[in-house]
């Protein structure tokens, strides 16, 4: 039976409020019935046993599944190093990962903001030299925690960024001080635990191997910064325990059952993407959800892209590959949640939608345990394993190759860009374009590009650029929207190398309907390391951006490279004066 609306109290104060418009889930029965639920919450990998690779993946990978209710991290130890630092001064923290790492305490943090003078919170999971210079010069060593987190202990960016990071500390702190405040989490046995152990770091926090880290919101990857920054564990793990107890039941009412259903029925009926839509203080969930939907999903030639940053606008006619969920959140400015709503009104009644509220960081705790639970169903309708990232892996290598033996040269060396001498523009054609590409010229390039968009499709502008400064922003989002609007498509702005670690994996395993543009810059002003991999931050972007390029290109996608010489707003405002060019041509 068709049903409207299911709100779910898990306690006074704390609910799971969402409705389904116009939509009977199939497979819902299906979930229940094959105990799917009840199954993951025991750990069963046999339900993956559609290969002998994904059940054995899944055996591995599935600690998630009861971190609420039998959690393997010292909860109390946490939160007592967490109390002590506060107690001491503790004003600034500073995370440096990537992917899995970052997202969920990103999430917890901007939600929980009891006062922002209380213990400011940033996120390094970027290696541009101006968002290091930016973060560094915001806070008082003496009183800020700088944590490394990474599972493996090897990954590139935050162990490069964690060496820039400490030769901006010794400007101001002994050098025989900075490794009290140095935090490590990491997985045991990782080279990061040997050597924060060695150096005598304030903490070394170890994790639990068979958690992978976009399942790790609650684990000690998204509990040990949430604590930091003044929350409660105590509440945080309530929520979960009884949001896991509600979504491990083979029960109609289960609402991660149900969101795995809307979620895989309306991609059955070829809706394979869906818009998020939250007022600007949950934009951060987003993040969290692209990560967890994009990377579990999409691989094989198949996948579901979460679409986030979207102008209802374009949702005016239902475009028919895409839903729409909402997110109405907490937001402490009046006109946020009046133009939240008012953007609601423009989309199309005929597209379907799912709506959920989350109203304190409790609840957020609430939706993690959802969403991962709901996800790894839709994995298993689609016979999907949801737990590995094969692609990533893959252009971890390449960048590794590039950085080593060097990039490949561009297909041509544009003089200038858009009428304005800013420098050699060098631009690289993907093996899908180079036969519909009429001469070597950028707007040829972009001509080919855009030429290729069909119904479906969708545009993803890969970024590598900074986003401080006046106009950088505003000429970023300018392009994405004009693609957006112009063609009807859906859109992502994806920064880098951030989404290397999230929807990367989608752009190169999933379907082939992605049009990707990756722009990245010299850096005038680098920030030199001293690592065999790479000799510069600047280097290890550009060697990421072409290792992107490289694997997009063998996997048959349509895709260009911009190589700008500097990353000032005058050049990015130039290539988007390029790119309405071509578009409005």
């Amino acid at each position: 039976m068709p049903f409207d609306k299911i709100q779910l109290r898990l306690k006074e104060g704390l609910m799971i409020d969402f409705s389904i418009q116009g939509i009977y889930p199939p497979s819902l029965q299906a979930l229940v019935d094959g105990k799917v639920a009840s199954r993951i919450h025991s750990k069963d990998a046999s339900l993956y046993n559609f290969s002998e690779e994904a059940q054995d993946c899944a055996q591995n990978y599935m600690g998630w599944a009861t971190l609420a209710s039998n959690p393997p991290s010292p909860i109390e130890e946490i939160q007592a190093f967490a109390d002590e630092a506060i107690a001491k001064g503790l004003k600034t923290v500073i995370l440096i990962g990537q992917g899995g790492s970052t997202q969920a305490p990103m999430t917890l943090t901007k939600y929980n903001k009891p006062d922002s003078s209380y213990i400011a919170f940033r996120t390094l999971d970027s290696v541009s030299p101006v968002r290091v210079r930016t973060i560094m010069s915001q806070c008082n060593p003496e009183h800020t925690i700088i944590i490394q987190s990474s599972k493996s202990g090897g990954t590139i960016e935050p162990s490069l960024v964690m060496k820039a990071v400490r030769e901006v500390l010794a400007e101001s702190l002994p050098v025989e001080d900075i490794p009290k405040h140095l935090v490590a989490i990491t997985d045991p046995g990782s080279n990061l635990e040997k050597r924060a152990k060695e150096e005598g770091w304030a903490k070394v926090f170890l994790g639990e191997p068979t958690v992978g880290g976009r399942y790790s919101a609650l684990s000690v990857f998204g509990l040990v910064p949430a604590a930091l920054v003044g929350m409660k564990l105590s509440s945080l793990i309530e929520s979960a325990r009884e949001a896991e107890a509600l979504c491990a039941i083979d029960d109609l009412d289960n609402p991660a059952s149900n969101l795995a259903a809307f979620l895989f029925d309306t991609y059955e009926r070829g809706r394979d993407k869906f818009s998020l839509f939250t007022p600007k203080r949950g934009r951060v969930l987003g993040l969290w959800i692209e990560q967890l939907v994009a990377e579990s999903l999409g691989k094989n030639g198949l996948g579901i892209l979460p679409n986030i940053e979207v102008d209802s606008l374009v949702l005016r006619e239902d475009p028919k590959d895409r839903t729409v969920i909402t997110y109405n959140t907490k937001t402490d400015q009046w006109d946020d949640r009046q133009n939240f709503n008012h953007a609601l009104e423009f989309i199309d009644p005929a597209i379907p939608q799912m709506h959920f509220k989350v109203l304190n960081v409790e609840d957020l705790a609430a939706h993690f345990v959802m969403w991962e639970y709901a996800i790894a169903m839709v994995g298993y309708l689609m016979k999907v394993c949801p737990f590995d990232q094969p692609d990533v892996a893959v252009a971890k290598a390449e960048v590794l190759h590039i950085l080593a033996e060097g990039a490949r040269e561009p297909e041509f060396v544009e003089d200038g860009l858009a009428e304005v001498p800013i420098g050699k523009v060098e631009v690289h054609i993907s093996e899908a374009l180079r036969d519909k590409t009429e001469e070597n010229s950028l707007d040829a390039a972009l001509r080919a590009l855009f030429g290729s968009i069909e119904p479906g499709d969708y545009f993803s502008f890969n970024a590598f650029l900074p986003f401080a400064g006046e106009g950088r922003r505003e000429a970023i989002e300018e392009i994405r929207h004009t693609v957006a609007s112009h063609y009807g498509v859906a859109s992502c702005l994806e920064i880098g190398p951030r989404y290397l670690h999230s929807t990367g994996q989608l752009h190169k395993g999933g379907p082939n309907k992605g049009v990707y543009l990756i722009i990245s810059a010299d850096e005038p002003k680098d920030i030199e390391i001293d690592d065999d991999r790479a000799q510069t931050l600047g280097q290890l972007a550009k060697a990421q951006a072409s290792g992107d390029f490289a694997i997009l290109s063998s996997r048959g996608r349509r895709c260009v490279h911009v190589h700008l010489p500097d990353n000032s707003a005058v050049s990015i405002r130039a290539l988007a004066k390029a790119f309405k060019k071509v578009v409005y041509a």
